[in-house]
């Protein structure tokens, strides 16, 4: 059996066959619309996200419906909640992307290097995986989270800590199926460097996984933020995120719905579609699946 190109490691036509899929679409539109939302925010919020104004609340004290002046209505502090979303927005994906950008760096290196050297060093890293793994990951991120000073790169740091363990665990089967074929065997016999051999062949093949993991844990790093603030343990007030929203607001639930069902759809939405992309790629880009669509 010969060994794949760096190239062909990632299907030919992955994009092409990506742009196919109706429901990985729409997960990009979300996913565009969010992004550009946050970027945007400074210049398309129509208020300041932490003003408190005096005509944002009713007479009796309450948040203001929506309206034409507040497009989504306001919070319990006269506050506009769409430019309070769109801030917010920041926060979620900064988040999402530190965090799980970390955690797939800290994943990966652990997975590879067990995977790829195995023995002793193999079984430690492996049984302090599975350690971690035994801890809910909720719990874990709370415990954290109460340790250290609640801030935005403080929680990006606590959700990198818990959420490395799976992708670990996935590298680490690739790489060791990996390390036992026969164009690793010759790259050895031939008297090549263990750099040369984990960067040139097969990290690029681990590439694919690497690329899924990372769009999907998004997602569930977006999730873990927003639970975080919403237990009061996350970002912390002022500073707008999509889970503080719903904290901040949630004794208005009945008289003011729109102050958690906003939010929180916003939050499901981002999670969906980065669930929807990540599905997709994992098809595309799975080997298996060349030529069935």
């Amino acid at each position: 059996m010969t060994d794949l190109s760096a190239a062909e490691a990632v299907p030919q036509g992955a994009l092409a066959r990506l742009m196919r899929r109706k429901l990985a679409l729409l997960g990009l539109v979300i996913i565009v619309v969010v992004v550009a939302g946050a970027v945007l925010a400074p210049w398309i919020a129509p208020f300041d996200p932490n003003d408190q104004m005096f005509d944002g609340l009713t007479l009796e004290g309450a948040p203001m419906p929506p309206d034409g002046k507040f497009w989504m209505g306001t919070d319990l502090l006269g506050r506009d909640l769409f430019s309070r979303l769109l801030y917010g927005a920041q926060t979620s994906l900064v988040i999402g992307v530190v965090a799980n950008g970390l955690a797939l760096v800290i994943g990966t290196l652990v997975g590879i290097t067990a995977g790829f050297f195995r023995g002793w060093i193999g079984g430690i890293l492996m049984r302090f995986t599975d350690l971690m793994m035994a801890f809910p990951a909720l719990l874990l991120a709370i415990c954290l989270a109460a340790i250290f000073q609640p801030s935005l790169w403080i929680v990006a740091m606590v959700i990198a800590l818990v959420n490395w363990v799976q992708t670990a665990r996935v590298i680490y089967t690739e790489t060791s199926s990996l390390a036992t074929r026969d164009f690793i065997a010759a790259e050895r016999t031939l008297g090549a460097s263990t750099s040369r051999i984990l960067f040139r062949h097969i990290l690029p093949h681990l590439l694919p996984t690497i690329i899924v993991w990372g769009t999907l844990g998004i997602s569930t790093t977006v999730l873990l933020e927003a639970t975080l603030s919403f237990l009061g343990i996350g970002v912390q007030p002022p500073t707008p995120s999509w889970g503080n929203i719903i904290f901040e607001n949630q004794t208005y639930f009945q008289t003011a719905p729109w102050l958690v069902f906003i939010p929180g759809a916003a939050i499901i939405l981002l999670a969906l579609a980065f669930n929807l992309v990540g599905d997709a790629l994992r098809d595309v880009l799975d080997p298996t699946q060349r030529g069935r669509d």
